[in-house]
């Protein structure tokens, strides 16, 4: 008999920020050409016997030498859900560019979930090129390798169930191992798409994101996330302010910055 599918809170924390303009965002830029910031998240995916930390964001060394500015630390903003970093005993790795793979240290007890693929791309031949190179950092290569020869990598191929309710979904396109999470929650299946859609508009108008492994793949990943997704409005883009915007603060305190995804969007 199979396990019951489980219940998850999804939070949506807020780490940083980065003004852009739109005519970054698109592949053959944007006619408009008005301000369109970067946030950064982390996400977590809380049920009744486990919780799962979705990407590890960067610290402020990181934010320094890359020009992007942090708001709250990751470990701050989980603290104010309630969680601390050294209990955390699943990551799951949505690729590995640096604004999703840093704070190395943050997280000594836990597993981390990866595609099999990712693994190969961050430490292939790919990365003797520097368009496909420079949005990861090789202490967080480095730092995964050695998670590896620790026995604390759980590698995925393709679309894998974690535990029932949570799933990883191979899509690549802005990278080649890419995955998204799939979560049961009680308004449906919530797909957490990271970077598969940076923002509502690349998915919703086929438009992506200039940062690319594989064009058709990045197309194709938009389709993929809405079939796993409930509806349109249960697919979450790795992103867009607008996030912040769309849900329900956690509380008072972390208006702005901290989000429920499971809750109806507004």
């Amino acid at each position: 008999m199979s396990s019951p599918v489980e219940n998850y809170r999804i939070y949506a924390v807020k780490y940083a920020h980065f003004e852009r303009r739109s005519g970054d965002n698109f592949i053959g830029g944007d006619s408009h050409d008005v301000p369109m910031p970067l946030d950064y998240f982390v996400w977590a995916v809380v049920g009744e016997s486990r919780t799962f930390i979705v990407d590890t964001g960067f610290d402020q060394p990181m934010a320094d030498k890359r020009g992007r500015t942090i708001t709250n630390t990751v470990e701050r903003g989980l603290k104010q859900i309630g969680i601390r970093a050294d209990d955390v005993e699943d990551v799951i790795i949505t690729h590995m560019h640096y604004d999703h793979a840093g704070n190395s240290a943050l997280f000594p007890r836990a597993r981390y979930h990866l595609q099999d693929r990712e693994m190969a791309y961050c430490t292939g031949r790919c990365m003797c090129h520097h368009a496909l190179s420079h949005p990861f950092e090789p202490e967080d290569v480095k730092s995964m390798v050695g998670r590896l020869f620790d026995g604390r990598v759980q590698f995925h191929d393709g679309a894998s169930e974690i535990t029932p309710g949570l799933s990883v979904h191979w899509v690549g396109g802005h990278t080649n191992g890419l995955q998204v999470v799939r979560v049961h929650t009680e308004c449906g299946w919530v797909v957490l798409a990271s970077d598969a859609s940076h923002f509502y508009a690349n998915m919703q108008e086929h438009r992506p994101f200039p940062v690319v492994y594989n064009v058709g793949d990045m197309l194709e990943g938009y389709e993929a996330a809405h079939r796993l997704a409930s509806s349109p409005e249960h697919v979450i883009p790795g992103h867009d302010p607008a996030v912040l915007t769309r849900y329900p603060s956690h509380d008072r305190e972390t208006e702005g910055w901290i989000v429920r995804l499971d809750a109806h969007a507004r």
